[in-house]
């Protein structure tokens, strides 16, 4: 038995040139538009939480040192020059 799935239909307004971007990259990932926008969102929504939760970890820890970041580029597999300089 298929159980349908609930949806909630949103209607969105882009400038012309993002949204041709946006239908072309959709497509180019073989998915249709909905589907692409709801990934692109779900991303969006992760990034925004880990935003928040590095500002509340730096607020009670303090900024990390370049040694703490040297060391997560290394953990990560990211070259040294693509991390970000503390502030």
């Amino acid at each position: 038995m298929i159980v349908p799935m609930k949806v909630d239909k949103l209607s969105v307004s882009f400038d012309p040139d993002l949204g041709d971007a946006v239908r072309d990259a959709a497509k180019r990932g073989g998915r249709g538009l909905s589907g692409w926008l709801a990934e692109a969102a779900e991303a969006k929504l992760r990034s925004e939480a880990l935003g928040e939760f590095l500002d509340d970890w730096e607020a009670e820890h303090g900024a990390p040192s370049a040694d703490q970041l040297a060391a997560a580029a290394a953990e990560l597999h990211l070259e040294a020059t693509s991390v970000p300089p503390a502030t």
